[in-house]
Order: structure tokens, then C-alpha cells, then sequence
């Protein structure tokens, strides 16, 4: 039988042990050695350490499980969403070497440049301007607030509970530096599109001035349509990640642009035939396709702006949309071109990424296959039918971002099945999913409305800037080479195909086989 201790006996022990342990530490030697002012003050410097880490610790309330949850949201948010804008801005890299690979060595260092710049441009113009124009509190048609990134913000406060300036994006819990540099990685891309189809004729300020007005000004008007809460968005029009803000309109500037420059000295005969003016890398081209076809896991999944579970099935429909599109354009061009032209298949790729962009979160696998072959099929006869309109893109930006943007949004109201995969709000189901004409109506207006703005606004742009910079180079600096006659430096020092050199050499053979007979605009 264990015999009990009462508490006074439990003092009692307690308080003797404490004195024998202060009776040892008193008797230890370095103690004794210690000046009388030392020995008074150590015990008590010892008991305010003990008590005061006694109180900290008594005054420490509980952790919160629900606001420590809340805070693991919002960080995680934040970092998934951030680290999807860097693979959306790499893409960046992407256009330099798709497009420098698809130009002539002679203008490689204008069109690097003009897509390196094109961001940092960027960069101001949406933080000056855009951003506000775009996601701010306004109209149904423009924002009126938010510029220079300024105004109340109470993010990441989400729904009801936000408060400030940019309502608009109340439906993501990430900061609002987080929502800015997000959505400034998609501004850049639209201005990036562009490049490519005026390449290797366009003078680079009459360019830098073009892609400020198009970011700071174009694209945030039609963006908040739809990304917004604009006209189109309370109309039910759906676009997930950007087949008609970002791709079409990208690529209705793009057109103009094209048209209004006029084709390149020697790429159609008199009699309208069109002459192959062949890129001078397609290595580096190659490598441009991969590279934006592994940004795209940023641009697609990451339009979520929240870590979720269905960024694996938006990125597996994404990489469906980009193979299925690739395989399609190779097959056709095979048929029609009678070689499997690379590329082609390098547009065929970015033709189906383009187009899977809008639905990639309301569709199924199958469903993301079907608009990427549908995609690859389109690209490779729309390059042909603007060469016959003689409309000179060099790069085919007019065939894989407008005219797969706008087949892509069109798509959503055929394949759209709703929330099946966790994604809201969503469209109403598609044509093929038993659904009526009413998301497929939806779309088209919103295809009809953005495409006739965007037309409107780059005319006017363009025709501002071609009568007072002016837009082209003299047919002089043309045929020396952008490089030289623009920067004053080859790409490619020394070569035998560049700088000069190719000068002499291009003047010969246009002469020669009646190239230098075709029209200068």
C-alpha cells in the first residue's frame, strides 16, 4: 500500500531541495571569488530571467487554428500565383528566339530588341495606366481609378470583406503587388504578338510608341469587358486565361500593323505570287516554341490565381490542346505542302495552346484534343490565306493568335461543360454538351465587339504614328538590314550572310530574278 503525502509534507521537501541546491552553489569556489556587489545582485538578475520568461509564457495566447489557416491560403496563393507570372514573362524569352529564328540574319538584333524592351515598356505602361484602366472601380466599360498602382486596398481580403480600389479581382485572396505582377505578364505578351508581324520593315520607335498605347491603353479598355466586370463579363461572356483578351487582340494589332506597313521589299511578284523569304535559325526557333509551350503551364494554370485542385486538369488540357495541335498541322502541311514543314509545326503547337486557352478549365481532355487539331488545321491555311490577301507576317502571328483566339473563344460554346471541373463561375454548357446557342451567342458578340474596338483604336494609332514618325524604313535600310541600319551592329559579326555583305548580295538577286520589281507601299 503506497503511503500518501500530504501538501505541507510536499512543501516542506520541495523547499529543502532548493536549499541544498543554493547551499552547494554558494559553496562552489568561483562563487566565494566573487566581490560582495556580485554576489548580491547574480540571484536576483537569476529570478527576474526565471519570472520574466515565466510571465512571457503565461501571457502567450494560444495559436489559432483558422487563422493560421487562413494565413497558409494566402501564402501559398501568393507563391503559386507569382512563381505562374515568372513562367509567364520567360515566355518573353520564347517570342525572342521563336521570331529572331523565323527573320533574316540581318535583323536578328532588331527583333531581340524590339522583344526585349517590348516588356520593360510594358512594365510602365501597366503600372502607369493599365492596371487602373483595367481591374480598377468604374463603369461597365472603363476603369476610373487605381493608377500608378495607388488607391484604398485592403488585400487579401476577398468578396464582401474587400475594400479599395480594384473590386474587379476581389475574387483572389493574393496581395495586390501579387495581382499587379501577375497580370502585367499577360499585358507584356499581348504587345509581344505584335512584334512579330511587323518585323524587318517597322522603324523601332515608331514601334515602342506603338506598344505603349497598345498596353497602356487598348488592351486594359477590352480587358475590363471581360476580366474586369465590364459589359461583357455581367453579359456571360467567359474567356479563362486569354484567347480573346490577350491572343485577339494581340493579333487584330498585329494585323493592322501588317497591313498599314506594307509587305516586305521582294515578297510578292507583280503578279501576286508570293515569294518564301525563309528564317535563318529554325534551331533557335525550335527552341523558342518549347519555351513558350512550358510558359503556357504558367499562363493557363496559373489563371486560376490561387492554388487549387484543378490546376492539374487546366494543364493537362493545355498540353493536350498544344500536342493535338502540333500533330494536326504536321499532317496537313505533309498533305497539302507535300513535306512535314517545321514551321509549321511549330505553329501548329502554338496554334493549339492559343486556342485551348479560353476553355481550358470548363472542358474535358477529349474535348481540349478536338480544339487543338481543329487549331493546327487552321493555321496552316490561314498563313495561306493571308499571303494570297498579301497580307506579310513573317512570323505567323496573325495565323496562330488571331485566328486561333478567336476559333478558341467560339469553342467554349461548343465544348463548355460548366463547373464539372471545380472551376467558377463557369458558362453554361456548350452545343455538344446539351446546351443551346446561348453561350455560343455570348461569345461571338464578345468576339464581334472586341475584334471592331481593337480594330478602331490600332488605326487610328498606327495612322497618328505613320503621319508623324513615320512606321517604315526606306527600302535602303531595308535590304542593308535592320541591324545595321537601326543599331549599328550585327548579330552575327563576321559572317558572310549578314550586316553589308548581305546588302550587295540581296540588291543582285532581287534584280536578277525580278523581286526588286515589287511595290514599295
Amino acid at each position: 500500500m503506497v503511503s500518501k503525502i500530504s501538501p505541507k509534507q510536499h512543501q516542506r521537501s520541495t523547499e529543502e531541495s532548493l536549499n541544498r541546491f543554493f547551499r552547494k552553489l554558494f559553496a562552489i569556489n568561483w562563487y566565494r571569488q566573487l566581490s560582495g556587489t556580485w554576489r548580491s545582485c547574480l540571484p536576483i538578475a537569476v529570478a527576474i530571467i526565471v519570472f520574466w520568461n515565466v510571465a512571457a509564457i503565461a501571457q502567450k495566447a494560444p495559436p489559432d487554428p483558422i487563422k493560421m489557416a487562413e494565413e497558409l491560403k494566402v501564402n501559398l496563393d501568393t507563391a503559386w500565383v507569382t512563381i505562374a507570372a515568372m513562367l509567364v514573362i520567360f515566355m518573353n524569352a520564347g517570342f525572342c528566339m521563336l521570331e529572331t529564328g523565323f527573320c533574316r540574319e540581318k535583323n536578328a538584333v532588331n527583333v531581340l530588341a524590339k522583344n526585349l524592351i517590348v516588356f520593360a515598356l510594358s512594365s510602365v505602361a501597366f503600372w502607369v495606366l493599365g492596371f487602373g484602366l483595367m481591374f480598377s472601380t468604374g463603369n461597365d466599360f472603363i476603369g476610373t481609378e487605381g493608377f500608378f498602382l495607388t488607391g484604398a486596398d485592403n488585400s487579401p481580403a476577398m468578396g464582401d470583406a474587400y475594400k479599395g480600389a480594384f473590386t474587379p479581382l476581389n475574387w483572389t485572396g493574393v496581395p495586390l503587388s501579387t495581382k499587379f505582377f501577375f497580370q502585367l505578364a499577360f499585358a507584356g505578351t499581348a504587345a509581344t504578338i505584335v512584334s512579330g508581324s511587323v518585323a524587318e520593315r517597322i522603324k523601332f520607335p515608331s514601334f515602342l510608341m506603338f506598344s505603349l498605347l497598345l498596353v497602356g491603353i487598348v488592351y486594359p479598355i477590352t480587358g475590363h469587358w471581360i476580366w474586369g466586370g465590364g459589359w461583357l463579363a455581367d453579359m456571360g461572356f467567359y474567356d479563362f486565361a486569354g484567347s480573346t483578351v490577350v491572343h485577339a487582340v494581340g493579333g487584330w494589332a498585329a494585323l493592322i500593323g501588317a497591313w498599314m506597313l506594307g509587305a516586305r521589299l521582294g515578297k510578292y511578284n507583280s503578279d501576286g505570287t508570293a515569294n518564301a523569304i525563309p528564317g535563318h535559325n529554325m534551331s533557335i526557333a525550335t527552341l523558342g516554341c518549347l519555351i513558350l509551350w512550358f510558359g503556357w503551364f504558367g499562363f493557363n494554370p496559373g489563371s486560376t490565381m490561387g492554388v487549387s485542385a484543378a490546376i492539374g486538369h487546366i494543364a493537362v488540357t493545355t498540353n493536350t490542346g498544344g500536342a493535338f495541335g502540333g500533330i494536326a498541322a504536321t499532317a496537313v502541311a505533309w498533305l497539302v505542302l507535300g513535306k512535314p514543314d517545321l514551321s509549321m509545326i511549330i505553329n501548329g503547337i502554338l496554334a493549339g495552346l492559343v486556342a485551348v486557352t479560353a476553355s481550358c478549365a470548363w472542358i474535358s481532355v477529349p474535348s481540349a484534343a478536338i480544339i487543338g487539331a481543329v487549331a493546327g488545321v487552321l493555321v496552316v491555311f490561314a498563313v495561306s490565306f493571308f499571303d494570297r490577301i498579301k497580307i506579310d507576317d513573317p512570323v505567323g502571328a496573325t495565323s496562330v493568335h488571331l485566328v486561333n483566339g478567336i476559333w478558341g473563344t467560339l469553342a467554349i460554346g461548343l465544348f463548355s461543360q460548366g463547373d464539372a471541373f471545380g472551376v467558377t463561375p463557369a458558362p453554361k454548357l456548350g452545343i455538344f454538351f446539351g446546351g443551346g446557342f446561348e453561350q455560343l451567342g455570348h461569345q461571338l458578340v464578345g468576339t464581334l465587339s472586341v475584334g471592331g474596338v481593337t480594330v478602331v483604336l490600332c488605326l487610328i494609332f498606327w495612322a497618328i504614328l505613320k503621319a508623324t514618325l513615320g512606321i517604315r524604313v526606306t527600302p535602303e535600310e531595308e535590304f542593308q538590314g535592320l541591324d545595321i541600319s537601326e543599331h549599328g551592329m550585327e548579330a552575327y559579326p563576321g559572317s558572310s550572310l549578314g550586316g553589308t555583305s548581305d546588302y550587295s548580295k540581296e540588291i543582285h538577286s532581287g534584280r536578277k530574278s525580278g523581286r526588286g520589281s515589287a511595290e514599295y507601299p
